[in-house]
């Protein structure tokens, strides 16, 4: 067996969205590690300052959150977890059971109101117990929150992955295309034409 090694580029350069991520931010999250020709993944949530990028970018957190590698592993794992229930559905097979306990885990974490706390120079006040964490809590939920709808929605039906490899997104279909992007498709048809000239004359 050839096994093909995987470089991972911490910062890579932000491809156009697939179609559905701009409505769905837990599918944006699903093709937040795109894989590129290569072998080659880019991984938008590689450093805590990228996850916090990313997470601005979509109004998840504010610039300043400073997420920490922690924070910035659980946003890591709700993807591959969430990857794993989309890829599920497209096999028609039931999810693992990991996934729906992760993602229902996401959906109850975010606490519901400040806690109450006492100091004795302040007397009673509230306030999270650690804001980062709270705003990473609250990003989660929404992600989680987002994939549950998607999955058992509407446009579920229409959930699709890329058919060109190697490219690893997901979609939401549109008539018959079957690629997240013009690049893409512009690859999947360039290799079917090569396989077509590629086969042998029949007399």
């Amino acid at each position: 067996m050839r096994y093909v090694k995987e470089t991972v580029t911490a910062e890579p350069q932000t491809p156009p969205p697939a179609p559905g991520a701009e409505e769905h931010p837990a599918l944006d999250l699903a093709n937040s590690a795109p894989a590129l020709p290569g072998g080659q993944i880019a991984d938008f949530l590689g450093t805590p300052a990228a996850a916090n990028r990313w997470l601005t970018e979509r109004d998840l957190a504010p610039p300043d959150a400073g997420l920490q590698e922690m924070c910035t592993a659980q946003l890591r794992t709700l993807r591959e977890q969430i990857r794993s229930l989309l890829a599920a559905r497209l096999d028609g097979c039931a999810p693992p059971a990991s996934a729906l306990n992760a993602l229902n885990e996401a959906l109850t974490r975010a606490p519901a109101a400040s806690l109450l706390h006492w100091d004795p120079t302040r007397g009673l006040y509230r306030a999270a117990a650690h804001p980062t964490t709270q705003i990473v809590e609250h990003a989660l939920a929404t992600l989680a929150a987002d994939a549950a709808a998607l999955l058992t929605g509407p446009e579920a039906d229409r959930l699709t992955a890329c058919g060109s490899p190697p490219c690893n997104r997901y979609l939401l279909r549109h008539g018959r295309r079957h690629w997240c992007s013009t690049r893409c498709g512009d690859r999947a048809r360039a290799a079917r034409a090569y396989a077509r000239r590629s086969q042998p004359k029949t007399d």
